[in-house]
């Protein structure tokens, strides 16, 4: 048994990806067993990866007595490899702490992080230009694998977790948005509009909107056709939320990643970042669509172009119904 200690503490796009490594990694070797030190507030879906075996968490709002007690228990342990998926300085000293034979960094590794390590990954063909994902898939040829998606992203299920609600009258799943952005300058504020134009067009479709932060909707449609979830989406329903939509429309996002990680029919909106380096992977899937605001500015994007780009890329499967967008 080989023993891995992934270091990806923070950021949900960054464990999201991290989370798809560690399922190509154990595609093409069952014998490999992946700690997760992970941050408390996103180790719930953590946790509920069936290709995760053990997890140290620690809170980031806890203080140095709880920095102290989280590097305690890594220095318990001892591992045949230790990735810091991150390369920021923080989780260099993380690395540093561990104990492992050998301590590897990515190739963009910041603040420093670099000193921390033994070893880096290799670069991708494009550089560090390439793919958020791609530059963690390349720790797999550290191991002598094949940096590539192998395998399946799955969670296990949560006990009482209802989706039924989500659904639309007809028994078809939702169009599925999520309107709120770790980043403000990541967050379109167009979703409003292309919700009344999306229901105006389809009278048979429904609209849910997802996130932890309340975004309000005054004088919204019905439950029939609009469901806001905004303030109480759970990072455990995420998986399950994502799985039953028939469509994910996000910012670019956690929510994004882990939509087109799991398979589903996913439209990206990109403003100051590049979706050929942050857009839902891969980036040639049928699936996977993005648009991109003018010279990067999300204000000079308007919902009624972002209406039409959805139209034409969700075919006559989005838009049913006698309000149908003609050629549909």
């Amino acid at each position: 048994m080989t023993k891995i200690l992934f270091i990806s503490t923070s950021q949900l796009p960054d464990v999201v990806h991290s989370l798809q490594l560690a399922a190509s990694l154990k595609a093409q070797d069952k014998t490999l067993h992946i700690t997760w030190l992970v941050r408390d507030s996103l180790a719930p879906l953590v946790r509920l990866s069936t290709v995760v075996d053990d997890l140290i968490v620690f809170s980031r709002d806890g203080g140095w007595r709880e920095f102290v007690s989280m590097m305690r228990n890594l220095r318990s342990r001892s591992y045949d490899f230790v990735f810091d998926l991150q390369g920021l300085l923080r989780t260099g000293v993380m690395t540093w702490r561990a104990r492992g034979d050998r301590k590897v960094g990515r190739a963009d590794a910041r603040e420093g992080a670099a000193v921390f390590y033994h070893e880096k990954a290799p670069l991708p063909r494009d550089g560090e230009m390439s793919h958020s994902l791609l530059m963690q898939l390349q720790f797999a040829c550290i191991l002598g694998l094949k940096p590539e998606l192998r395998g399946t992203l799955e969670f296990r299920e949560v006990p009482g977790l209802a989706t039924q609600h989500l659904l639309a009258h007809d028994g078809s799943k939702p169009i599925l948005m999520f309107p709120d952005s770790r980043k403000p300058g990541k967050c379109w504020h167009g979703f409003k509009e292309l919700t009344e134009l999306l229901l105006h067009a389809g009278q048979r479709s429904k609209v849910v909107w997802a996130g932890h932060r309340y975004l309000d909707f005054k004088h919204a449609p019905g439950p029939d056709k609009f469901l806001n979830l905004t303030d109480s989406t759970s990072l455990v329903a995420l998986p399950s939320m994502i799985r039953n939509a028939s469509f994910v429309i996000a910012n670019d996002s956690g929510p994004m990643h882990l939509a087109a990680a799991l398979g589903v029919p996913t439209f990206g909106i990109f403003g100051p970042s590049d979706p050929r380096r942050y857009g839902p992977f891969p980036l040639n899937d049928p699936r996977h669509h993005v648009v991109v605001a003018p010279v990067g500015n999300l204000r000079m994007l308007s919902a009624r172009e972002v209406f039409n780009r959805f139209v034409r890329v969700a075919g006559g499967n989005e838009l049913r119904g006698p309000g149908r967008v003609g050629g549909f």
